[in-house]
């Protein structure tokens, strides 16, 4: 009879997890697909044929960053119009140049958390014409961040999303080895959002935290209101095995806040016009 309940027991973590693991990798490419950063994709009819493009929405600061478009009609020509985002500039229009079966057009480097907003038009042989854009993309430059932080980062959070799940199936089934899972989902968020966090945050725009109170950056924010619920999960389950709704209550904040688009209200540079 022992051995049957091992065996249930043991079945039902396996499941536990597998249902943890689900449900953080689809928040992670719900994350990924959504964000601010993640370049836009579509496709317009010119002159009879399908032009599609991907225009980039993040950019290192050591380098102009190049948009491209594949056009492979000869007699299509492009525009690609520019401006520094959030000023009153006037648009710069730039008469892209071709490269084989491409348009290709230059955007100046901008400084760490600048941004830009860009367009392209086309114009056919015939004359006739297509912005490849409902509304301008907006690009934020960045310096380019070491692996040895950037990866450390990126997998702490991966891990901290995944216990927190787990976690929080612990305390809804009412299983055993909710300390342990809680108080892993805390350390890994502290780890890595509140130590590489802001190593990868200065490395990339220079400025180690940009969150309240000194500004408005919503993964930093996210981040502390994330630990917050956690600390507070650790120290009600320290005091009472019966605590688990602030368990399940600290994962679903934590999934539900960083299901929202990472970098979105994040770090921007002032050109101060």
């Amino acid at each position: 009879m022992k051995k049957k309940t091992n065996k249930a027991t043991s079945g039902g973590t396996v499941l536990l997890w597998v249902l943890a693991v689900v449900v953080t990798l689809a928040l992670a490419v719900l994350q990924r697909l959504t964000g601010p950063t993640y370049p836009v994709r579509g496709s317009v009819k010119l002159g009879g044929e399908t032009v599609r493009f991907e225009f980039q929405r993040s950019h290192d600061t050591a380098f102009d960053a190049r948009i491209a478009v594949d056009v492979p009609s000869q007699k299509t020509t492009g525009l690609l119009r520019w401006k520094r985002y959030p000023t009153r500039d006037q648009w710069t229009i730039q008469t892209m140049t071709r490269d084989g079966g491409s348009l290709i057009g230059l955007i100046p480097k901008q400084p760490a958390a600048g941004k830009v907003m860009y367009d392209v038009i086309l114009r056919g042989g015939t004359g006739e014409t297509a912005m490849l854009l409902r509304e301008p993309a907006i690009m934020r430059f960045r310096n380019a961040v070491p692996d040895s932080v950037l990866v450390p980062h990126i997998a702490l959070m991966f891990l901290s999303m995944l216990f927190a799940t787990r976690a929080g199936l612990e305390a809804l089934f009412r299983r055993e080895r909710i300390w342990t899972h809680t108080v892993t989902a805390t350390v890994l968020l502290f780890v890595g959002g509140l130590v590489f966090g802001p190593i990868v945050q200065h490395c990339a725009f220079g400025s180690y935290w940009t969150g309240w109170p000194f500004g408005s950056d919503l993964t930093d924010n996210k981040t502390a209101v994330s630990m917050l619920m956690w600390l507070l999960a650790v120290w009600r389950v320290r005091k009472s095995d019966k605590a688990r709704g602030w368990v399940i209550a600290a994962a679903a904040v934590e999934l539900l806040i960083f299901s929202i688009p990472h970098s979105l209200l994040g770090s921007e540079f002032h050109y101060g016009s």
